[in-house]
């Protein structure tokens, strides 16, 4: 196995829950709203002189030493070109190389096929990433260097972060709709529960009481998860191929081959506009400026 220096970013959604309409009150510019109805999540200009959320992902991931970037886009992706690279792969961006990938929306569907179909797609146009391990992450979440370099660093094939739900500064009622993960004693992933009851909830615990969520960022042995991903059932519900179900059905059929990283720490979300604020605020005092150069 090659050192593992490749990242898949998730970008190709609708944002549905980003278009709906936010309430007067908010502090968000004519701008901002334009943007949040308009652009992807992670083109949204959030940072420093207007620059989109995903440029702090961009950041921290090379900072924690990734080389190479593949973007997935919606069929309109123009707009990630004018910020990363004109080139549909190798755009060099502060070092950075940077290459897009289409996810296309079935001719039976108006939205796009979910996450799975979306990595799925990816690595079929990059056949490259079925021989190595990868990171995939999603546009809208900032990701820490530490979970980033936490996922490259891993000797284990397959891997995510588990966060300690607690330490994430959202009200308690999105927080409950965060999918619950369970590993074993040794870490291992067991299970991954979407939307659990009040009474689910209490089996979910670790050994220290802690209760763990996924934020959608995985690592992956590429050839270990390609047929999942290409098989990988259509929710009954939600009527879309989520990485999750290809993930545990991976699993089922090679056990104790992924683990969950424990991390206590915040994640930035931009799922609607009420989120916007207060992205911009945890940027302005937790960046200060984009500093491509520094370690």
């Amino acid at each position: 196995m090659k050192e593992h220096l490749h990242l898949v970013i998730l970008a190709g959604g609708a944002s549905s829950r980003m278009k709906k309409k936010a309430s007067d009150e908010l502090e968000l510019t004519e701008q901002d709203i334009k943007q949040a109805n308009e652009r992807s999540k992670g083109l949204i200009g959030v940072g420093q002189n207007g620059r989109p959320m995903l440029d702090y992902v961009l950041l921290n991931a090379k900072k924690a030493g990734y080389e190479r970037v593949c973007i997935v886009t919606g069929e309109k992706g123009e707009l990630f070109k004018e910020f990363y690279g004109s080139n549909d792969k190798d755009n060099f961006f502060h070092g950075l190389k940077i290459s897009f990938a289409t996810q296309y929306i079935p001719e039976n569907r108006i939205k796009p096929f979910g996450t799975a179909d979306a990595l799925f797609q990816a690595v079929e146009q990059f056949p490259y990433l079925n021989q190595t391990s990868y990171t995939v992450c999603n546009s809208d979440n900032l990701y820490s260097v530490e979970a980033f370099e936490a996922l490259r660093k891993t000797p284990s094939p397959n891997a995510f972060i588990a966060y300690d739900r607690d330490a994430l500064l959202f009200p308690l009622e999105r927080i409950s709709r965060f999918a619950l993960t369970k590993m074993d004693g040794e870490g291992h992933l067991q299970e991954i529960m979407e939307k659990p009851s009040e009474k689910e909830i209490e089996r979910y615990k670790d050994e220290f009481g802690k209760l763990r969520v996924s934020m959608n960022i995985f690592k992956f042995d590429g050839s270990n998860i390609y047929n999942y991903l290409k098989n990988c059932p259509v929710h009954p519900i939600r009527n879309e191929k989520e990485l999750p179900t290809a993930f545990l059905n991976m699993l089922k059929d090679n056990p104790k081959t992924a683990i969950g990283i424990p991390f206590s720490e915040h994640v930035p979300d931009l799922t609607a506009k009420e989120d916007i604020v207060a992205v911009k605020k945890y940027l302005k005092e937790n960046y200060g400026k984009l500093d491509w150069e520094s370690k």
